[in-house]
């Protein structure tokens, strides 16, 4: 699909990281129910896509023109694909190796890096873009999850605890714009 279409720089943003993500999510569950070749043949073409995808949006983040607001929540879709990745890795091998801890500080500092930019989204008007928010922050919970069971750091245990709290609350916050924006009928109409 990519490879046969006229695109320009101003035509990507991070959503593009979604089919991707999808590839790497595959060795989630895959493991358990096909041969792990398999899994690691999704996971390898997730990997190299998404550090491909990764250096065109940089590209485009920096040296051209910002995203659109509406696009602005979808920067959050850039955890997705590190802490995903390292979820996948360490089903595939049950290690904590370089590679997986490469995978998950990643992940953890675009998160971080996406909270010291807090200004650039709390006064977004609401788009049903906001729903980018969702999946990523439940990827880095659920892999600073797999970290604390794989160290035993205290230290995970607790971010754990605080990105699920601020991951639910994300979501029952984007649940209910959503519900109003839908009785304002602002949703899924014409630009």
């Amino acid at each position: 699909i990519w490879f046969h279409k006229d695109f320009e720089i101003h035509h990507i943003n991070p959503a593009w990281f979604i089919p991707v993500v999808g590839t790497i999510l595959v060795p989630v569950v895959g493991k358990a129910h096909a041969p792990v070749d398999l899994s690691w043949f999704f996971f390898s073409i997730g990997i190299v896509f998404w550090i491909v995808l990764l250096a065109i949006i940089f590209n485009r983040l920096i040296f051209h023109k910002p995203l659109p607001n509406k696009l602005i929540p979808t920067l959050f879709i850039l955890i997705a694909p590190p802490a995903v990745g390292f979820i996948a890795y360490v089903k595939m091998t049950g290690n904590l190796d370089v590679f997986a801890r490469i995978l998950y500080y990643h992940a953890l500092f675009t998160t971080i890096l996406l909270f010291c930019m807090i200004d650039k989204f709390k006064n977004l008007k609401f788009f049903i873009s906001w729903w980018a928010y969702t999946f990523p922050l439940d990827a880095i919970t659920i892999a600073t999850l797999l970290m604390y069971h794989h160290t035993k750091w205290v230290f995970f245990k607790y971010l754990t605890s605080a990105f699920l709290i601020l991951a639910c609350l994300v979501i029952l916050m984007i649940l209910y714009q959503t519900i109003l924006a839908a009785r304002r009928h602002e949703i899924c109409v014409p630009e």
